[in-house]
């Protein structure tokens, strides 16, 4: 298919890096990508152009954050994917607004006819009806339970959900349904949802992971700008671990050349909170996120930049990204062993990782509602 080019003024613009429009600095302020290029699949390609009119006198007015409501009827997204320890997940939301310059599910947006850059930070489609659309999910005759995912898309725990309280409604039904779920968040509002996840691990169908990818506050805000702070998220895990929640830590992702050097420190912040089990996973670098994420790394990181890229393509076979199964999530060569050796005897040595929480399916029920007959066994 061919992509025409519409030109379109914009006053947003502040100079152009590899033939993309970069955004001025002031509208995305607190934004990570620093471009909003058209999605794959547009039949136009939209490229702004500053005529120099309309913004000689003042900077322009910050990219706000739009809600827009999605309309789906299903709740339960399903995997086959070999790499991942779980079939079914939820996710509340669609975009996220922490923003991380490395989220390898920006491409999502582009579905939606919308740009994996900005759009995916500041366009948040919701879904109100979560939870009755689970509960509904749950109920149908036939479903047979497994361990649900949150957090595995974007994150559940984002900024929105302080206030819509989405991804709580969620877990209340899970609750009650005495069905288990895995979190894996970028946010300490996760402490929040105690009341609920304390119960639910006391009955072993609970736990959760906060990902943890730098210590540096100053790399946080740069690299993943509206997700809680690192020190607010080694807290967390204490939180939910003083709370007999089973917690973990997940190094996602490692930037060999930007955060590698800090695998130990990481996991033993983690360790002296209560974390009992941890993993991590190599950058990836799928479709969009490749440009997305270089243009990040020359402006937040220009004298590494040329390093980074250079030792990532050194653990995908000399490419930007490698897709396949078994290799997308670790990384191949020698790079990629050295992390791992790292990482394992970082594990090894403070104690982690040595149970694995395996959550009880067993204890799933369809609860009885009024005017439901009762079963004799």
């Amino acid at each position: 298919m061919q992509v025409a080019t519409q030109i379109v003024k914009s006053q947003y613009l502040s100079g152009p890096i590899a033939g993309t429009a970069v955004v001025h600095p002031e509208a995305r302020r607190g934004r990570a990508a620093i471009t909003n290029a058209s999605g794959r699949y547009e039949r136009f390609r939209t490229e702004a152009l500053d005529d120099g009119w309309d913004n000689l006198d003042l900077p322009p007015p910050p990219i706000r954050t739009t809600v827009l409501k999605d309309t789906s009827r299903t709740i339960i997204a399903r995997n086959q994917s070999p790499d991942i320890p779980f079939d079914r997940s939820i996710n509340p939301y669609r975009g996220c607004e922490h923003g991380c310059s490395y989220c390898f599910a920006r491409p999502t947006h582009a579905w939606l006819g919308l740009s994996p850059g900005l759009d995916f930070e500041s366009k948040i489609f919701i879904k109100p009806e979560a939870a009755t659309l689970l509960e509904k999910a749950l109920s149908a005759p036939g479903y047979t339970c497994r361990t649900m995912a949150m957090g595995t898309n974007t994150d559940p725990y984002q900024p929105l959900e302080r206030s819509l309280k989405l991804t709580r409604s969620v877990i209340e039904v899970l609750a009650k349904f005495n069905h288990p779920v895995g979190i894996v968040t970028k946010s300490a509002l996760i402490a929040r949802d105690i009341d609920i996840l304390a119960p639910m691990a006391a009955r072993n169908i609970a736990k959760a992971a906060l990902s943890v990818t730098t210590l540096d506050a100053k790399l946080a805000r740069a690299m993943e700008p509206r997700a809680s702070t690192p020190a607010r998220r080694i807290e967390a895990i204490k939180k939910l671990a003083d709370a007999g929640i089973p917690s973990a830590v997940m190094i996602g992702p490692v930037i060999p050349g930007l955060n590698d050097h800090e695998i130990e420190s990481i996991l033993e912040a983690a360790h002296a909170a209560g974390a009992t089990e941890a993993d991590y996973i190599m950058l990836r670098l799928p479709l969009e996120v490749r440009e997305l994420f270089q243009e990040w790394l020359a402006e937040a990181a220009p004298n590494r930049a040329q390093r980074v890229m250079t030792l990532i393509r050194a653990m995908r076979g000399g490419r930007d990204y490698d897709p396949e199964w078994g290799a997308r999530m670790r990384g191949t060569g020698p790079i990629a062993d050295v992390v791992k050796s790292r990482f394992v005897l970082a594990c090894k040595q403070l104690g982690l990782n040595e149970r694995t929480y395996h959550l009880d399916h067993t204890q799933f029920r369809v609860p009885t509602k009024a005017g439901d007959q009762l079963t004799l066994f």
